[in-house]
């Protein structure tokens, strides 16, 4: 039924649950198992905050993208813990639905399997949840968990 599976993980709760519900889809099915964690370019008010701190010199962006893979790094490690076979992790940067649909398309992939709500900004409140624009965006099968 399904030959290619995408997880997004932002190391929260429901994210977690999203996790498992695709390992479960992956034993069912035999699908190849991915999991992808978006990180958010910083912002120019950001990037100005960053310079009042000399003493720590380090790019915002760095650090986010180092983040990301330690979430991703977890989520992989925590799938195959679950029984997952051979998961894939991949970090992006970018727009969270946006990138996770592109991604998906670029992959091929056959569902997605996310969270209702995960660790979004204020924005996600004001705009819409990741998960709502996943579901409006992807061309393929979305679960929300």
């Amino acid at each position: 039924m399904f030959k290619r599976i995408l997880v997004p993980v932002d190391g929260s709760e429901n994210s977690v649950k999203a996790l498992k519900m695709g390992v479960d889809m992956q034993k069912a099915t035999g699908a190849e198992l991915m999991t992808l964690t978006v990180f958010r370019h910083h912002s120019l008010l950001e990037a100005s905050m960053s310079m009042v701190r000399p003493d720590e010199p380090q790019n915002i962006d760095d650090v986010m993208r180092e983040h990301a893979k330690e979430i991703a790094d977890a989520a992989k490690k925590a799938a195959l813990e679950m029984g997952a076979e051979s998961p894939r992790a991949f970090v992006k940067s970018g727009q969270p639905a946006r990138t996770i649909v592109k991604f998906g398309k670029e992959r091929e992939v056959d569902l997605i399997v996310l969270g209702s709500r995960g660790l979004g900004d204020l924005e996600g409140y004001l705009l819409g949840s990741v998960s709502h624009k996943v579901t409006s965006l992807a061309n393929c099968p979305v679960m929300v968990v």
